[in-house]
């Protein structure tokens, strides 16, 4: 089976998920948290090298005060209680976003946490928090421009790669395969430049329902699928596994 090298994941649905049960829409992300925790631990297990969670957008900062106090709590949590467990399964862990514009608490435990599993060898986890990919966008065009202000760049020499180099992720595979969980088919301003070529699945399932078996559901589909990059079907590019 084809294992996509870096898998990106849209986690949606855990408020619309807890209302349809009569629960405050906390108790979705809450019962979220089992659904990331699974799904980091079958990637792991599968050799996939990267896996991106978009835990937290721009744009969800806009929710009420109740609700963005749990989900920052519950990440502040998570950090603190999954960081063993994460050193174990030699994760490594990076982070994507506007963080300075997070609690103070919170940016330390995520550099703390960072930190800590820095030396991991195997899944690299890529959380996205207050992140919106025009944001990074424009932030990565801001960086460029300046270096030609400066007179350290010129025009001509502004490529993509030089772009994708400016970009939070430089250093990562562009995603091969992106989810979105809860039936919305739509990117929601997620890795704009990055999913250029990526291969969208859409999932029925809420993300507390989006467990194991979801998960490699959502990955045999993709190892079905040609990947051809813009060539012709007999032409397949070899696959990057």
């Amino acid at each position: 089976m084809d294992i996509p090298r870096h898998i990106a994941i849209i986690m949606d649905g855990n408020g619309r998920w807890a209302v349809a049960r009569g629960l405050a829409r906390y108790r979705g992300h809450q019962v979220g948290v089992e659904s990331a925790r699974a799904v980091i631990r079958r990637a792991g297990q599968l050799g996939v090298e990267v896996l991106t969670l978009f835990t937290l957008s721009c744009d969800n900062l806009g929710r009420s005060e109740e609700e963005l106090d749990f989900i920052i709590t519950l990440l502040d949590r998570y950090l603190v209680k999954e960081r063993l467990e994460l050193q174990k399964e030699n994760v490594c862990f990076r982070t994507i976003g506007s963080l300075t514009e997070l609690p103070a608490r919170t940016q330390r435990l995520l550099a703390e946490t960072g930190d800590f599993l820095r030396s991991g060898t195997g899944l690299i986890l890529n959380v996205a928090l207050n992140y919106l990919g025009r944001n990074e966008l424009r932030d990565a065009c801001q960086s460029i421009a300046r270096r030609v202000v400066n007179g350290d760049l010129a025009v001509e020499d502004i490529s993509t790669e030089m772009i994708a180099e400016h970009l939070q992720t430089t250093g990562l595979p562009d995603p091969d395969l992106l989810i979105r969980t809860s039936g919305e088919q739509r990117i929601s301003n997620f890795l704009l430049w990055q999913l250029a070529y990526t291969e969208f699945y859409f999932a029925e399932e809420m993300w507390p329902e989006f467990r194991e078996e979801a998960f490699m559901r959502a990955i045999v589909a993709y190892s079905k699928r040609e990947r051809r990059y813009g060539l012709e079907g007999n032409k397949r590019m070899v696959s990057n596994v």
